[in-house]
């Protein structure tokens, strides 16, 4: 299947988005293996409530759940919308009436 501009672009944009998210997450490795270097040793806190509190990664998942239930109502409401404005087209068979 042959990739039309549009693809090409939208491709390189994700390539060149994914490449500069690996380079923060590496830098932000290297700035906490540098913070736990230089740090003393915590010790940990026990704060009331604190297990029934989501965890991080929790959060994450949900947040990006909802974003993409939400991407999925407002592409059916966009397609759902040019169907119902299709025949307003000119070229289509119902804008010639």
């Amino acid at each position: 299947m042959a990739s039309t501009p549009t693809q090409d672009l939208q491709n390189e944009i994700l390539t060149t988005v994914r490449k500069s998210q690996e380079s923060v997450v590496d830098a932000i490795k290297t700035w906490v293996e540098t913070v736990q270097s230089i740090t003393p040793k915590v010790p940990a806190v026990d704060v009331p409530f604190a297990g029934k509190l989501p965890k991080p990664e929790e959060i994450v998942a949900s947040a990006y759940d909802f974003a993409e239930q939400l991407l999925a109502s407002q592409r059916r409401f966009a397609e759902e919308v040019l169907k119902a404005t299709g025949s307003l087209m000119p070229g289509t068979e119902d804008s010639a009436k």
